[in-house]
């Protein structure tokens, strides 16, 4: 099993990339936190990966756009099982507009859950793997939407070109503490 005492926290997991993340690192013996928004959809897929797998899946339901969840998720991960080995701020929204007419508030929407619930995710998982003195990953979700340009797509294809710049300004940080 490759991820036999690893720990992870996977955001936006409930359907989707997430779960299938989550479910192959339970396979492999990964202990997971698995974040849903929907409480109901989070309970349910933790707990079939967790019949399925080697390893342990928890839900913690909760709103992944939030700096003080970001907190919290890791504090979560580290009571239940010691540790965090592995962040993976995967939840996002897309939402599709005309550029003359995208209202604030959708803008404000997709760059909350995009960029900020990534970014402070990483940020509270990379000081507790710090902290830890053993390193970690963190694995960042772009999109091709990212490099490429796409009508009605402007403001998800800054957030996702954004974060691709992150992952690149975060080695020469991260890399000193093996993160």
């Amino acid at each position: 099993m490759r991820f036999t005492d690893k720990v992870a926290i996977i955001t936006g997991a409930g359907t989707g990339i997430g779960y299938e993340i989550a479910h192959q690192l339970v396979l492999e013996g990964a202990s997971v936190i698995l974040n849903d928004l929907d409480h109901s959809l989070a309970q349910q897929s933790a707990e079939a990966i967790q019949a399925e797998g080697e390893g342990k899946c928890l839900a913690f339901p909760g709103d992944a756009s939030r700096v003080d969840f970001a907190q919290q998720i890791v504090q979560e991960a580290t009571k239940q099982f010691g540790q965090v080995d592995l962040v993976v701020p995967n939840a996002g929204t897309t939402m599709f507009g005309d550029f003359f007419t995208f209202k604030p508030e959708d803008f404000q929407k997709v760059v909350d859950l995009n960029l900020r619930g990534g970014f402070f995710l990483t940020q509270a998982g990379a000081r507790q793997m710090r902290d830890q003195g053993r390193g970690g990953r963190v694995l960042l979700m772009s999109s091709v939407i990212g490099v490429q340009a796409a009508a009605q797509l402007t403001t998800y294809a800054m957030t996702k070109a954004a974060l691709s710049m992150m992952a690149k300004n975060l080695v020469p940080e991260l890399s000193p503490y093996q993160i």
